[in-house]
């Protein structure tokens, strides 16, 4: 009689245990979510990014829309449709947009410094790519001491294609599924967007 495997470790999901002060929207342009560059599923992406918003703004949360400025050519490169947000910002002194390089959108920015002037010290991060930006983005808020809330339905990906040798082509909702688990027990991990809630930051 052979013995069953023990049991894979669950992800960690757990329960919403408060608002958090701030809603980093990263990479939300038209190249990636209209059009035939989009992810799988962008009207699901673009109305749980959308409801964030409107949530964060009505509980007077800070937001910060990324901006990510691609290379010459690429689908996001700056001031071409690709790049545009596809989300109206209101400008004023609770919501920003955020122009980056890189994937991680603390790197080369003054978001840390935006972040810390407002008074943030939690955020939830939604957007795009999973593995790439908001990754990236989410993991530098967490090296840097913020609470940090990655609703699982808020953010997306493209498949990744199949390596010869490596793997079979790996679907997007699974990409996106572990990013997501790379982060560790450190980052909160909600089971829906409607599960985040939102409060205004404290100065000082």
């Amino acid at each position: 009689m052979t013995s069953s495997p023990p049991p894979s470790p669950s992800v960690p999901v757990v329960p919403f245990p408060g608002p958090v002060d701030a809603l980093i929207v990263v990479d939300v342009q038209s190249a990636f979510v209209t059009g035939p560059g989009a992810v799988p599923d962008a009207d699901r992406l673009e109305k749980r990014t959308a409801d964030l918003i409107e949530r964060a703004r009505e509980a007077g949360a800070f937001i910060v829309h990324l901006q990510n400025d691609g290379a010459p050519g690429a689908p996001d490169e700056p001031h071409t449709p690709g790049w545009e947000l596809h989300h109206p910002v209101r400008p004023g002194p609770g919501e920003t947009v955020i122009r980056k390089p890189r994937d991680d959108g603390f790197a080369r920015t003054d978001l840390g410094t935006v972040l810390s002037d407002a008074g943030v010290r939690s955020l939830a991060v939604c957007g795009v790519m999973s593995e790439m930006c908001v990754q990236a983005t989410a993991r530098t808020a967490l090296a840097r001491g913020y609470r940090v809330v990655l609703p699982h339905d808020a953010h997306a990906t493209q498949d990744a294609p199949a390596a010869p040798g490596i793997s079979e082509a790996i679907p997007a909702a699974v990409v996106s599924r572990v990013a997501a688990y790379a982060l560790g027990s450190d980052a909160e991990t909600t089971t829906a967007t409607a599960d985040v809630t939102f409060t205004a930051p404290v100065a000082g």
